[in-house]
């Protein structure tokens, strides 16, 4: 037991397709590599793994099906019996993910949410707890069984809620299929000035993320709260909105770098209204290139009826 040990996670609801996503994944060759995989299973759905792929693949799988059974010491057992080069954990569903312990030379290289688009609604109205400490911290969500549905850009808005940096996936009986297209967005992109109020604002804001080419040299309004990080440079602050994604206790506050000479005079948390130009540039505080706002006038303002929005 050397070393820090590689760890998968594949989360989810039962029935939304974690064994299936990590049935394909272990008969991909560029998994079948050199070593013992140790394949950790939560729950039992009705899927099994198939035998003869867990002997080609190398994989050896143990079931914990009791949460009070999931600890580091039992994994550490399990490592040892098995001496894995990496470890999946197919995880339970009903298990908080916030709780999850793993042993300290475990390291988490990547984490998927699967997710059956045919019951999203009733697991994020009715266990939306549960469901966002599932998505909080994946690489990957992915939406299947999605045929026939119509609303599935309202659901990538809810996960992104979350989850800003997740890479959403939507796939039906057919493989992988496109989501948010210009004709479903709550305005027009052929306006001359792209006006953005307490429900676009949201959408706005994950699409220019999703597709800045969309907005590029386009110019948008809207009303927002000045913020002004002590790490930014002069003459740049962030117009935007605290927005809840999952609860009142979790907020997010929304909103892009803005290049503004007068940024100076302006005061944290002070209301103005803002129109700028989209630009895509780099900016330090990004990491990289990313929707930066160059304004075309800002004015101080009143706080709206509703400070904090909705993504939804």
């Amino acid at each position: 037991m050397t070393g820090m040990k590689p760890v998968y996670v594949i989360n989810g609801f039962l029935e939304s397709g974690k064994t299936e996503f990590i049935t394909y994944t272990l008969d991909q060759p560029y998994f079948q590599v050199k070593g013992r995989t140790l394949l950790i299973l939560c729950e039992e759905g009705e899927t099994e793994y198939d035998e003869d792929l867990l002997k080609r693949s190398r994989t050896e799988l143990e079931v914990i099906a009791d949460e009070g059974e999931f600890t580091p010491s039992r994994l550490i057992e399990l490592e040892k019996k098995h001496r894995p080069e990496r470890i999946i954990i197919e995880y339970n569903g009903m298990w908080n993910y916030k709780d999850m312990k793993l042993p300290w030379h475990w390291s988490i290289e990547q984490q998927v949410t699967t997710i059956d688009a045919s019951t999203f609604p009733m697991y994020f109205n009715n266990m939306k707890s549960l469901l966002a400490e599932m998505v909080r911290k994946s690489e990957l969500i992915i939406f299947n069984r999605c045929d026939g549905l119509e609303d599935l850009s309202s659901y990538k808005r809810s996960v992104k809620a979350i989850n800003r940096r997740a890479e959403i996936v939507f796939e039906d009986a057919g493989g992988e299929i496109d989501t948010l297209i210009e004709e479903d967005l709550p305005y027009s992109l052929d306006e001359k000035v792209i006006s953005l109020d307490n429900r676009s604002f949201g959408i706005w804001y994950l699409d220019c993320l999703d597709h800045p080419e969309r907005y590029m040299g386009k110019t948008v309004q809207f009303t927002g709260m000045a913020l002004k990080p002590d790490e930014f440079p002069e003459g740049y602050f962030v117009p935007g909105r605290l927005a809840m994604t999952c609860c009142a206790d979790d907020m997010a506050f929304l909103g892009f770098a803005c290049v503004y000479e007068g940024a100076g005079t302006l005061e944290d948390g002070q209301w103005v209204e803002v129109a700028a130009e989209v630009r895509l540039e780099y900016f330090a505080d990004y990491g990289g290139e990313g929707p930066v706002l160059h304004a075309v006038r800002v004015e101080r303002t009143r706080a709206p009826r509703e400070e904090i929005i909705s993504f939804v």
